[in-house]
């Protein structure tokens, strides 16, 4: 469910529980309020408990970072980082003027 469709069961149902006066016949409107209240508050608590889980912050984040490395230190996911390993080969010679 989702913190806004979440939020909006609520409401609606706290409107038909507190604020409709009217009774139709077999259909009893309070206790529709009442467990729409009850199904959006476990919908809200479930999404707040798996938001980092699912698609809460994170969940597109990705770093790279060399192995081992005892100087690299994680940063936050701001930008994109991407680390480049090179084989050390013989030192190249000076260019010729």
């Amino acid at each position: 469910m989702g913190l806004v469709i979440s939020l909006i069961v609520i409401a609606v149902g706290a409107i038909l529980a507190f604020a409709v006066t009217d009774q139709p016949s077999g259909v009893d409107i309070d206790v529709v309020g009442w467990i729409l209240m009850i199904v959006g508050l476990v919908g809200f608590l479930l999404t707040l408990a798996f938001w980092s889980s699912w698609w809460g912050p994170g969940y597109w984040r990705r770093e790279r970072y060399v192995e081992d490395d005892p100087y690299a230190r994680r940063r936050p996911a701001h930008g994109r980082r991407e680390v480049v390993e090179e084989e050390a080969g013989p030192p190249a010679a000076p260019p010729d003027y």
